[in-house]
């Protein structure tokens, strides 16, 4: 399979503005334009599944600054359904959101519903979660959902395999066939003015297949690229070596998604191999657990040693929750906290307007570093923080991948 130099640049939606690069890594710092408004890289993406961010009202959600969230597509052409998305006119009407959406193209469900999905040349046939009843998401069918939404951002439908999987021929034609696929969504995408098609790079944990993938859909010129099947559970060396070898193959001037990944040291890293853009549902589903995302890492607020903790969540915070009542926030202490969170649902609500702000804030810091040039001190204060300046506890992962961009981690 190579990539056919007659293929034509789609039309495009987005406008990506550079403002710096990392001297020492492949950070970069921009500013990525779409209809709904600019968006600041790098950025991470809170996930509201079905059109709704479990814990947060999209006031709360606007006021934390967040500019991109995601939508599924294969549970909203579940329900409400694609007459429901048509008849109101998309879903930033149906849930009142008037600032971006990216959707995901049903393909992750591959993976997390594998044993209700066939996969085919065809596409994907499903059985419904609710009622059991079939449903076939082929690249048109998901294509004209994600017309239908009218999100700013939509994902081709691609053929996701575990990275864990010891099958190297399903990988390979995995690869292949989302290679496929791709050509069969641009022929089908019906808004190009209006909504930006990213492809997605596949190919497993084999850096070869990944960069025959890479090749193939560069040549596509879609608006945006995104890498696809990873966070399923392989090592973080390997995970970095992916986002780093197809970092170095993509183009300069179109943004970067690595899809599914939402743990800090890992978003931290993964800016330093080039990468610009996050998602996942971790920071909303840890807070419904009773764990708050600190500099320091992560503390569950519902264990008995913060009964009498007046302190903030974390000192210094300026989401809603930790912010003083004299400056327009809440005041609230991690006593209250533990109070709430164990019986409480407003507990769970309350953490994660705080674990978005955090998020978001983090990805704010790092792209201020990134523009004054001094992201490997804002990389090593981030991991001194959490591991208390002990470099012993450093993990070899993140050590050995910020190597391979020429950053020691372990400096002083």
């Amino acid at each position: 399979m190579s990539a056919d130099p007659q293929l034509k640049a789609m039309p495009s939606a987005l406008t990506l503005h550079h403002h710096a690069k990392c001297s020492t890594t492949k950070a970069r710092a921009s500013t990525l334009d779409l209809p709904h408004g600019s968006v600041p890289l790098p950025i991470f993406m809170p996930v509201a599944t079905q059109a709704s961010l479990k814990g947060l009202t999209y006031d709360q959600l606007r006021d934390t600054g967040c500019m991109l969230c995601l939508n599924n597509t294969y549970h909203l052409g579940l329900k409400p359904g694609q007459e429901v998305l048509d008849a109101v006119g998309g879903a930033h009407k149906l849930q009142g959101w008037d600032r971006n959406l990216l959707t995901d193209s049903g393909g992750f469900q591959m993976v997390s519903l594998l044993k209700l999905a066939t996969v085919t040349e065809e596409g994907v046939r499903f059985l419904s979660p609710h009622d059991g009843s079939p449903m076939l998401l082929t690249p048109e069918h998901s294509i004209s959902l994600q017309n239908s939404i009218g999100s700013d951002i939509i994902m081709q439908l691609d053929d996701v395999i575990a990275t864990t999987s010891p099958d190297h021929a399903r990988i390979k034609e995995a690869m292949e066939r989302s290679v496929r696929w791709l050509d069969r969504c641009i022929d089908a995408h019906k808004n190009p003015e209006t909504q930006n098609l990213f492809c997605i790079i596949q190919g497993g944990l084999d850096l070869e297949l990944r960069k025959q993938c890479c090749a193939e859909m560069v040549a596509r010129d879609t608006p945006g690229i995104a890498i696809g099947g990873l966070s399923g559970g392989e090592a973080k060396e390997e995970f970095c070596k992916v986002v780093d070898t197809c970092t170095g193959l993509l183009p300069e001037h179109k943004p970067r998604y690595v899809m599914g990944v939402g743990y800090p040291e890992d978003i931290v890293v993964a800016v330093a191999l080039g990468a610009d853009m996050f998602d996942c549902v971790w920071p909303t589903r840890t807070a419904r657990f009773g764990n708050a995302i600190v500099s320091a890492g992560t503390i569950n607020l519902r264990n008995s040693s913060y009964a009498n903790d007046f302190s903030p969540i974390e000192e210094g915070c300026t989401c809603k929750c930790c912010r003083p009542t004299d400056q327009g926030g809440l005041g609230l202490t991690k006593a209250y906290m533990h109070h709430v969170t164990a019986k409480e649902t407003v507990g769970a609500h309350l953490l994660t307007v705080h674990n978005v702000h955090y998020m978001l804030t983090l990805m704010g810091a790092a792209r201020q570093a990134i523009i004054e040039d001094r992201y490997p001190a804002f990389i090593r204060k981030f991991f001194s923080d959490i591991y208390e300046g002990d470099k012993t506890k450093y993990p070899e992962w993140a050590v050995g991948a910020l190597r391979g961009v020429g950053m020691d981690l372990l400096e002083d």
